[in-house]
């Protein structure tokens, strides 16, 4: 067995085709969409920051991973691991990230991770395999063992909790619109035509609820313009939930469609035939489940039944969509258990669990 570092384009294609060997028969599988790690690891461009390896035995490739570092941190990141189930094999393809971390005087790795936004991409499935969502990291349970075996332990762990509308408590519901008539509130779902408004709205409250959080970046409105236009062919407006106190926007919530649904007949490539194919099944399936892929309270005005009321708005839709069963709520970390004692009260399940695990050189 070799590594191989990624040079060439036949390189990197190898590296987007490693998972094909991994899951051959796994129907839960669904292929990621090459085109979305191309952008991620920008493996085209100059960058000294970001190196992707493969791990060839009997010329074939068995392993990838990729090793990257932010500039000024001391933490650097693996990711998009594959591997056959070899302690061996995966030793290897570790000491090489590893070896290049160090390069940059990281002191500590975490995977597996994405260079870029955390709600993508993030965290090692260890609970939970089935039925993955778009952008959500899913492999073989033995990776659990491989991490481990190679010194790497978990540093938290982020839920994946789902919701119907017959486990929902409408008594909590209830409870949250009272408080929200008496105290002011009002509820506005995004408008495209006003989408200049509610980029400003989203950027004010995102900004004011996630300042406390570790590597805080905040967002601008063109980020949140780009952003719309590219979730337009999949978006529905009235998924997409604001709360106001007055005037002030204080809350939001947002849900898509879980585009997995779709994604699965594209066979990981958005190219030109990938995207009729994807326009096709979009009007063809029958779109059981939809995810909420962000939500956000300003501080001051947490606890107050915000959130629940427009989690209750969502599940007005789905009583009236005869296509949906169910909506999934991503991304609740494990050191947030006032959300994870709220959600079970609203009567949602945990369906996956993801582990961020982190090793010290």
């Amino acid at each position: 067995m070799k590594i191989v570092e990624c040079h060439t384009d036949i390189h990197f294609s190898e590296f987007y085709k490693v998972p094909e060997l991994i899951y051959r028969g796994d129907p839960e599988y669904v292929a990621h969409i090459k085109q979305d790690i191309q952008g991620i690891l920008r493996p085209r461009e100059a960058n000294d920051r970001i190196k992707l390896f493969l791990l060839e035995k009997d010329k074939a490739f068995i392993g990838r991973v990729a090793a990257f570092v932010k500039i000024g941190q001391k933490r650097g990141g693996i990711g998009f691991f594959e591997c056959t189930d070899d302690i061996a094999a995966s030793e290897l393809l570790f000491r090489a990230a590893e070896g290049f971390l160090q390069s940059l005087d990281c002191k500590e790795v975490e995977g597996p991770v994405n260079f870029g936004e955390r709600d993508k991409y993030w965290g090692l499935l260890v609970k939970g395999f089935k039925n993955p969502s778009y952008q959500e990291n899913y492999n073989p349970p033995y990776y659990q063992h491989l991490f481990e075996e190679n010194g790497y332990d978990i540093a938290f762990e982020q839920s994946t909790q789902e919701i119907t509308p017959q486990t929902f408590n409408e008594e909590v519901y209830q409870n949250a619109a009272s408080r929200i008539k008496v105290e002011g509130f009002n509820l506005k779902h995004f408008v495209y035509s006003e989408r200049k408004k509610f980029a400003n709205d989203f950027v004010e409250i995102y900004n004011a609820a996630w300042a406390i959080h570790e590597h805080f970046e905040p967002m601008t409105q063109q980020q949140i313009l780009r952003l719309i236009e590219k979730m337009k062919p999949v978006m529905r407006e009235d998924l997409l939930w604001f709360t106001y106190h007055g005037e002030k926007p204080v809350a939001f919530y947002f849900s898509i469609i879980e585009l997995n649904q779709i994604i699965r007949h594209l066979n990981g490539n958005l190219n030109w035939l990938g995207k009729l194919k994807f326009l096709y099944y979009r009007r063809k399936e029958k779109i059981k489940r939809i995810k909420g892929v962000v939500f956000g309270v300003n501080p001051d005005y947490q606890g107050r039944g915000v959130t629940s009321a427009m989690v209750m708005k969502v599940f007005q839709i789905i009583n009236k969509d005869p296509n949906l069963e169910s909506s999934e709520l991503a991304w609740i970390g494990d050191f947030n258990p006032r959300m994870l004692k709220f959600l079970s009260r609203l009567g949602a399940y945990e369906t996956k669990r993801h582990a961020t695990l982190r090793k010290t050189f």
